[in-house]
């Protein structure tokens, strides 16, 4: 199929948007001190930082799993009361500032928070300022992508193998285990690599809630935000870095999770939604 030319009238205005989300990446390019940037990336203290970056964003893609498949999976085959609620508190995270969620969490988790007390009287946990604590902010933050996305590929599932596994005696969770989540492996997937990069990405809510701790919660995102007041030019290597990982993230995906087909990819048509075949 022939693409249509793009009028001026809206290609300069789209050459504009490009230019405008390019020239900030363009900024992070020239500025980076090449021949320093091995022994910025190398520092102490951003290696601390990295590891723990990767530590936090691996706890959080592992809790929002446990938590969000089946939230997933309920928002897409399950109707409920107040499912429209639960939908529009999946997506709170998105839309608001990470600061407010870091106040948000501490008021809910905090010491003086609505279980914060409980948690540290029975359980002997404190989550502020410790690890574990940008760990819950990292999943708060990012898990809805996980959960929005897998939805999306639940939703255009067609449920006729789950029926037919459901017919011959299969239980409801080996029916998950077995077909659906195999048929839905490449939206997982993509939610799976979204999470994991918004985690790694997370900064306001984690030091809001849990602190800039150098070697317990001082994240890489965090390490920008000191090292810009001391050595801005290892803030700029650093800001690359993580630059470079969110790309190979969006690149890997290709399209995936906004259902963007890729390039090669025949275009599917809507299935007939008659009456199976006798």
């Amino acid at each position: 199929m022939n693409r249509s030319r793009a009028p001026l009238v809206l290609a300069l205005p789209a050459l504009l948007a490009v230019a405008f989300l390019l020239l900030p990446l363009a900024g992070v390019l020239a500025r980076t001190s090449w021949g320093e940037l091995g022994t910025h990336l190398t520092g102490e203290g951003t290696v601390e930082a990295l590891t723990l970056s990767l530590v936090v964003s691996g706890w959080a893609l592992v809790l929002s799993l446990l938590l969000g498949v089946p939230l997933a999976w309920l928002l897409a085959r399950v109707d409920f009361p107040g499912k429209a609620v639960v939908r529009s508190l999946v997506l709170l995270p998105m839309v608001l500032p990470p600061t407010v969620g870091g106040v948000a969490l501490l008021l809910a988790f905090g010491r003086r928070g609505l279980l914060g007390p409980w948690l540290e009287d029975w359980f002997g946990i404190t989550l502020p300022f410790h690890t574990s604590g940008a760990v819950l902010a990292a999943t708060f933050v990012a898990m809805p992508f996980l959960v929005i996305s897998l939805e999306g590929a639940l939703g255009g599932l067609r449920p006729r193998y789950e029926e037919t596994a459901a017919s011959l005696g299969a239980s409801p969770v080996r029916v998950f285990r077995t077909v659906t989540l195999p048929m839905v492996a490449p939206g997982l997937a993509a939610g799976a690599a979204l999470t994991w990069a918004r985690a790694l990405g997370e900064f306001g809510a984690t030091i809001t809630f849990a602190g800039n701790l150098p070697g317990t919660t001082q994240t890489l995102p965090l390490r920008v935000y000191l090292l810009l007041q001391d050595s801005p030019q290892a803030a700029t290597s650093v800001s690359l870095l993580l630059l470079v990982i969110a790309m190979a993230v969006l690149l890997a995906l290709r399209g995936r999770w906004t259902g963007t087909p890729r390039p090669g990819t025949p275009r599917r048509e809507p299935a007939d939604e008659g009456p199976a075949d006798e």
